[in-house]
């Protein structure tokens, strides 16, 4: 079963500094078509301007791993972290019995663009923890490339306390991609630019996300060429 999003039925909001969107119900907006797909419980898509960003804030029990997309981020939690992020780098911040945190665009002249993911933990009360990682955008062409997992790899893949991984890739003009699993497990595609053509079938363009059960084999075809974001989930 596949369920698509297109990029317009997400909920919009404008507050001047900042624009969003969301896949899920979030703060004040709720659909109950979509509060949760497996342990996702957020997929926000962000526009923050130049020098804004979120003070201090409190969060618990939720695995936060950010994208950040154009831009830079910095980040400062009441660990003692402090970090700044941008295109090739992954943060995450396990809440677990508690944490505090800002979130600002350092920039005073480029806005920053990002997505921000929220999973429910695989166990409550975990010690609050936070990293950063790295990935490199060039091995993105034609490969899924782990970039958060419960399999982590200290440096490049970001560990989240939850039984998942976040892939990105790349497809050329004419590419083509294949991604197996237990028909048992959940299937998260979101498309970050382009347009692909998903078993065929469904017409994805950019921001428009797939919520896919019960399928073991996913073909994805572009042909202009297209950049996706695949969350395989329990």
């Amino acid at each position: 079963m596949i369920r698509i999003q297109k990029a317009d039925d997400r909920h919009h909001s404008d507050h001047g500094w900042l624009k969003s969107s969301f896949s899920y119900s979030f703060a004040d907006y709720y659909d109950p078509w979509y509060v949760q797909f497996g342990p996702m419980r957020v997929l926000n898509d962000d526009w923050i301007a130049p020098g804004k960003g979120f003070g201090m804030h409190p969060h618990r029990e939720m695995e936060i791993v950010t994208l950040v997309l154009s831009g830079f981020l910095e980040h400062r939690d009441s660990l003692g972290n402090r970090a700044a992020t941008t295109w090739g780098e992954i943060q995450r911040m396990s809440a677990g019995t508690g944490v505090y945190h800002s979130e600002f665009n350092v920039s005073e002249s480029e806005p920053l663009e990002l997505l921000q993911m929220w999973f429910l933990p695989g166990a409550k009360g975990l010690e609050p923890s936070y990293e950063t990682t790295k990935f490199d955008p060039q091995s993105l062409r034609g490969n899924w490339v782990p970039i958060a997992s419960s399999s982590p790899e200290e440096g490049k893949i970001a560990h989240v306390h939850q039984d998942m991984a976040i892939y990105l890739t790349e497809l050329e003009a004419g590419g083509r991609a294949e991604f197996r699993q237990s028909p048992e497990r959940k299937t998260f595609v979101f498309v970050l630019e382009g347009e692909l053509r998903l078993n065929g079938a469904e017409t994805l363009e950019r921001r428009d996300a797939a919520r896919i059960e019960e399928e073991s084999e996913l073909v994805f075809e572009s042909a202009a060429g297209a950049s996706l974001m695949l969350i395989d989930l329990p």
